[in-house]
């Protein structure tokens, strides 16, 4: 009988303990966590040709996995590679124009002291040299101008990340930085949720977070506390709390770590943010 009695009055003991530590913390007003409720937000980025043109190719469709660097679409060459045969062409002539000058230059100081040119003359002669230089540079400008726009007849992706959108199709004109992709941002991703005004001060940047989604028996994912707004606004129609609806909020955004891709834009899920013993 005491064999049996022993084990038993320990797990009572050990239940009991238990019982009263949570009870503890519920009187001493320190819950384990708070349970709070929003949306992911994920960036979304427009992506367009820098210059005037028409539309090619385009290499993606919507919903396909984009990796940093990778060709996305192209433009029409030809008219920015003629742009730029162009340029380097004014440039050539330019150049030797100047050299002629210069070889002039220097035969008119050689005859400025035998008085066999004038002031004038030698004037103009190195004031068209002058120019000839000018000119010159401003000719190579053209020629990198010529380069770069030939360039941004190619978009490539700046991050990793999904099309969410292919906005326009072979053989359109567009103009300079009129979007073609939206392109779905990987990473950051974060929930936009809100703080009650009562328990503003238990919440603290780097604050850990345990983030549900509505999927049951679904991934919990990682996050912590990246940004609690300064500034108090009335609670929002979207966001379900048990308080009334004109209670004051602050807005928070939890940095997610989402590393299988789970949480997409405009999820809902539910933010367990846990409490500390030290704060």
């Amino acid at each position: 009988m005491r064999k049996i009695f022993t084990p038993v009055f320990i797990v009572s003991f050990c239940l009991l303990l238990i019982g009263g530590c949570f009870l503890l913390r519920k009187l001493n007003g320190k819950p384990a966590s708070i349970t709070v409720y929003g949306n992911v937000d994920v960036r979304q980025v427009d992506l367009g040709f820098r210059v005037f043109g028409r539309v090619d190719k385009l290499m993606f469709e919507e919903g396909d996995w984009v990796k940093p660097g990778q060709l996305l679409a192209l433009m029409e060459k030809k008219p920015y590679s003629d742009q730029l045969v162009e340029a380097k062409a004014t440039v050539v002539s330019i150049a030797a124009s100047l050299a002629n000058e210069k070889k002039m230059l220097k035969r008119r100081l050689k005859l400025i002291d035998s008085k066999s040119v004038s002031q004038e003359d030698l004037d103009t002669v190195f004031a068209t040299y002058r120019s000839l230089q000018a000119n010159l540079e401003q000719a190579k400008a053209r020629v990198e101008v010529a380069k770069k726009n030939l360039v941004d007849t190619h978009i490539y992706a700046p991050t990793q990340g999904t099309i969410l959108t292919r906005i326009r199709e072979p053989g359109s004109v567009v103009n300079a930085g009129e979007p073609v992709y939206t392109l779905s941002v990987a990473s950051p991703v974060w929930i936009r949720a809100f703080i009650s005004e009562t328990q503003l001060g238990l919440v603290y940047p780097g604050m850990p977070a345990k983030i549900y989604t509505d999927t049951p028996h679904g991934k919990v994912y990682e996050g912590k506390v990246g940004f609690i707004s300064p500034v108090s606004e009335f609670t929002p129609k979207t966001v379900e709390t048990t308080e009334l609806r004109t209670d004051l909020v602050y807005r928070i955004r939890v940095y997610a770590e989402n590393p299988d891709l789970g949480l997409r834009q405009g999820m809902p899920v539910t933010v367990e943010l846990l409490l500390s013993d030290e704060k």
